[in-house]
């Protein structure tokens, strides 16, 4: 029997990842009940069983709806009837209030279980269910909030234990083939809230664009991310020798960063600055640039205040990025 085209839009991609493990490594399905995962699930046992691989499907419960114990239950369920080797559920408690937003922190939460859960099973990979469409919605918002290259090239198709093979998939071919493979699929009501901007980008924003200029649009966003995603490593690349050539005991050496082009030295002071111990969510292009006046704009400023109680200062011929009191 002919194998029905979204079925396989799925299956390939998973494949062509799964193929690079050896039998007997443990793959860890991150599902939350959603069609993305649920597919992806779904195409991981079939995949991974071929390959000789042991498939650990994970649900993981936020507890911020009511009913949601019994909804990781019954994905739970799902997973062992399609033929997982072994079902986890991990519950985070998620900070609601938190400056990051309830959205960002349940994600920051999943990612810090799922690593947990990857170490105990000594997973060799941890699969992630976003697709084509989810990339198109990150790239939009980071196109919103005027992030630069780094927030446009999306989503990484792969980081430290985690992958995400679905990246090139259309959200319609996961809903398909959950319904070609009797899947019931749950669809989250947080995925309907206007209150979030990414309800609002896939609902509303995505939709506008298709119909004024066309379909495609998700495709092209999602190349563009790609094509981004290599220039930006490039340069990270360059900007940390960059990083590493400016290296002094006491500080970064101002004239060996003030003759490098403006990209590499933003980037190299970023680094620089997440090193030292500025928290990333907190750090923004206004306090690089202004880190970056102590190199092309020195006027004897005393320092430049970063978050995380850091500070920027320069003295004689090197940057320094620091605790206050430790120079």
């Amino acid at each position: 029997m002919t194998l029905h085209p979204s079925v396989a839009a799925v299956r390939v991609p998973v494949r062509a990842l799964l193929a690079q493990l050896a039998p007997g490594d443990v793959v860890a399905v991150a599902c939350s009940g959603g069609a993305d995962s649920l597919a992806l699930a779904s195409a991981a046992v079939f995949e991974g069983h071929k390959l000789g691989l042991r498939v650990v499907g994970v649900t993981v419960d936020h507890a911020l709806q009511p009913g949601s114990a019994d909804q990781a239950d019954r994905v739970v369920a799902q997973l062992a009837a399609m033929g997982v080797d072994e079902t986890l559920t991990a519950r985070v408690q998620v900070d609601a209030g938190s400056r990051m937003g309830p959205e960002a922190a349940a994600r920051e939460a999943r990612y810090a279980v799922l690593e947990e859960v990857a170490a105990h099973l000594g997973a060799a990979t941890v699969l992630l269910g976003h697709t084509l469409d989810d990339q198109a919605e990150t790239v939009l918002l980071g196109l919103a909030r005027g992030s630069g290259g780094r927030s446009l090239q999306g989503m990484r198709p792969g980081f430290g234990v985690f992958a995400r093979p679905l990246l090139g998939v259309r959200r319609d071919d996961t809903v398909t083939a959950c319904q070609v493979e009797g899947l019931e699929v749950w669809d989250d009501p947080h995925n309907h809230d206007p209150g979030y901007t990414r309800v609002r980008v896939r609902e509303r924003v995505l939709p506008l664009l298709e119909d004024e200029l066309g379909p495609g649009i998700a495709a092209t966003l999602a190349r563009t991310a790609d094509q981004l995603r290599d220039d930006t490593a490039l340069l990270d690349d360059l900007a940390d020798r960059v990083l590493a050539d400016a290296r002094r005991e006491g500080g970064l050496d101002v004239e060996a960063l003030r003759g490098q082009p403006p990209s590499l030295r933003h980037r190299a002071l970023h680094r620089a600055a997440l090193e030292s111990g500025v928290p990333a969510s907190e750090l923004t292009r206004a306090h690089v640039l202004e880190v970056d006046r102590l190199l092309v704009d020195w006027r004897g400023q005393r320092w430049i205040d970063l978050p995380g109680s850091r500070r920027a200062v320069r003295r004689g011929g090197l940057l320094a990025i620091e605790l206050p009191g430790d120079g």
